[in-house]
């Protein structure tokens, strides 16, 4: 029980006293650079999608 007492401890000072949070600005700027990565990917997975719609579609019809 001692050893996770003193876990629990431990993890609560270096939450507290060693971790370096990020300011309100930093945070902001992280986000954005997530929600832009995001849809820029989005959107090259959704044109390869349809590019590869369009040649499937393609190949199918030749043995129709």
């Amino acid at each position: 029980m001692n050893k996770i007492t003193n876990y629990f401890r431990e993890s609560y000072h270096e939450l507290v006293h060693k971790v370096s949070w990020p300011t309100w600005r930093e945070l902001q700027s992280s986000t954005m650079v997530v929600l832009i990565a995001t849809i820029i990917i989005t959107l090259m997975v959704w044109g390869m999608d349809t590019l590869s719609h369009l040649v499937l579609t393609q190949y199918y019809k030749l043995f129709q």
